[in-house]
């Protein structure tokens, strides 16, 4: 390849770029590259050997003496300096003394050193790295279970060195691998069993991703399935229907009995003690999000649609702090569904929006007319039976025949509903309102609510 290694890593790291954003991933504050700090990686190294912790060879490879360290090596994984070296075939003084530099090899890429020729090791670019952005100490660092030892065991000890400190990092969170279901191999590129981020998205979107995550502590090892994603795919999808049924609720388009305001009160007032207690837990976020699937579940447990109003004075406070409160967890952690969480492409979602709302509004007034409700009285009016007065009986002997009459119409109107379901647009009539919502698909999806009849 008619390329350099450095406009080579550019397009790997264009192409990072991209999935991340198509994940929904934050940019970082700032992108480091080890190739732009070159000067300040061997400054680095020649601190940690003037603090007497690591020696050059006449190789031209620099290692970090470990046990020159002592017992403060080890202290994330509990390895010790004084287990027993294996076999020592390099010009290292032990066996588990690592690289800072390494003497360059034949068609390598390579930079001028005090040592030589050469590059950094893998540890020590990082140390610097994150010591020229961070300073002399980090709270929180993250990694795989994987890198535990010996990557962060080596930064630990290569940063207080550099910094002559007693504790570089605070807190280390280390995520369990991804396994592919039915495998005890973690996914990995060396092992081509992987998914690429374009092919994970053609199928899914990134909202059901952060989902399949959070159902899984952060720490443990989960297995990736069409399974796995589909139980995450319908959370999601109870949790869009809940919001749009209760913001139905709150305008007064989805009519039910009188709501226990107290139950709800307390099962909100609960569930916001028990996210604050997981979070607090290591990042439980699996108890979490179960805490608040049991909310949701509380708060539909008492939609119930009901076909005529009483006058009963509705709860829409405590159903609008429910709906605040559940958007702002999961705004928190990156996922929306106010206006539902996934646009289609381009500005197309709001027109399309707007054409099905329309076309489900004109729906519910023709299955209105077709059911001979009585808001389509007005219409029944005009047909001459202004004047009827009879009985109770009589008047549903009416509402009979006027229905076996527009049953067509009744019938089209159930044969457009399932015709959009094929497009994954589901319309839900419930009594006197219908709302509807798109399912997701592809990756992509939108929902909306539409109410008055």
């Amino acid at each position: 390849m008619n390329m350099s290694p450095v406009a080579l890593a550019r397009i790997y790291e264009e192409d990072f770029k991209q999935d991340m954003a198509a994940l929904k991933v934050l940019p970082p504050t700032a992108y480091m590259r080890v190739t732009e700090n070159i000067p300040q990686i061997i400054s680095f190294i020649e601190t940690v050997i003037a603090n007497g912790q690591a020696y050059a060879t006449s190789q031209g490879n620099v290692y970090f003496d470990v046990k020159s360290w002592g017992k403060r090596y080890g202290v994330l994984t509990t390895i010790s300096p004084d287990t027993p070296d294996e076999a020592v075939n390099t010009d290292k003084r032990y066996g588990k003394d690592f690289a800072l530099w390494k003497a360059a090899k034949p068609q390598e890429l390579s930079w001028t050193s005090p040592w030589g020729k050469g590059r950094p090791g893998w540890h020590i670019e990082c140390s610097t790295i994150s010591s020229a952005v961070f300073g002399k100490q980090l709270d929180i660092h993250t990694g795989g279970i994987d890198l535990a030892f010996p990557h962060h065991e080596n930064e630990i000890a290569q940063c207080e060195v550099y910094h002559q400190c007693e504790q570089w990092g605070n807190y280390f969170l280390h995520s369990g691998h991804l396994h592919v279901k039915g495998s005890q191999e973690k996914m990995s590129k060396s092992l081509k069993n992987y998914v690429t981020v374009k092919d994970f998205l053609k199928k899914f979107s990134s909202d059901q991703f952060r989902m399949y995550c959070l159902r899984s502590r952060y720490s443990s090892a989960v297995e990736f399935s069409d399974e796995s994603m589909d139980d995450a795919k319908n959370l999601l999808q109870a949790i869009s229907s809940f919001i749009k049924d209760a913001n139905a609720y709150i305008k007064g388009q989805l009519i039910c009995d009188p709501v226990r305001e107290d139950i709800l009160w307390e099962r909100l007032a609960s569930t916001k003690v028990t996210v604050k207690a997981s979070f607090a837990d290591d990042f439980d976020t699996s108890r979490a999000v179960a805490a608040i699937m049991d909310l949701i579940h509380h708060g539909n447990r008492q939609l119930k649609a009901v076909t005529k109003d009483t006058g009963s004075p509705r709860s829409s406070v405590v159903y609008g702090s429910i709906i605040s409160y559940i958007e702002g967890f999961f705004n928190a952690l990156g996922m929306s569904f106010e206006e539902r969480q996934v646009a289609v492409k381009g500005d197309s979602s709001a027109v399309l929006s707007n054409v099905i709302d329309e076309l489900v509004q004109f729906r519910t007034k023709v299955r209105h007319y077709a059911l001979a409700l009585p808001e389509a009285a007005e219409t029944v009016l005009v047909e001459g039976d202004a004047g009827a007065k009879g009985s109770k009986r009589e008047e549903n002997e009416k509402r009979q025949q006027l229905m076996g009459e527009r049953r067509p119409l009744l019938e089209a109107c159930d044969s457009l509903r399932e015709n959009l379901a094929a497009f994954g647009i589901h319309i839900k009539d419930r009594a006197a309102v219908s709302t509807w919502e798109m399912a997701e698909r592809g990756g992509q999806a939108e929902q909306q609510a539409q109410g008055k009849s």
